[in-house]
């Protein structure tokens, strides 16, 4: 990116090796099992239940003022 040569930093080397070949020296242990989890398995389910509890709550089509999009309120009353 730069004009002519450019003047390599030892410490950013280091750090693109090492990101580079993380995969070599990965190891389960109980906080990359927990990180695991956590990110594949809690947060897509609770995604998926917010979705499928709520996906038919909020009525849009054909509404007027005054009538509420909740469809949850019209049947109450």
């Amino acid at each position: 990116m730069g004009h002519g040569p450019v003047k390599e930093d030892p410490a950013i080397e280091r750090f693109n090796t090492f990101r580079e070949s993380a995969y070599l020296r990965f190891r389960w242990t109980s906080a990359t099992a927990r990180t695991a989890f956590l990110g594949f398995i809690a947060v897509p389910l609770a995604i998926y239940y917010v979705a499928d509890n709520y996906h038919a709550r909020w009525d849009w089509v054909g509404k007027r003022r005054g009538q509420p999009l909740d469809s949850t309120a019209a049947k109450a009353e």
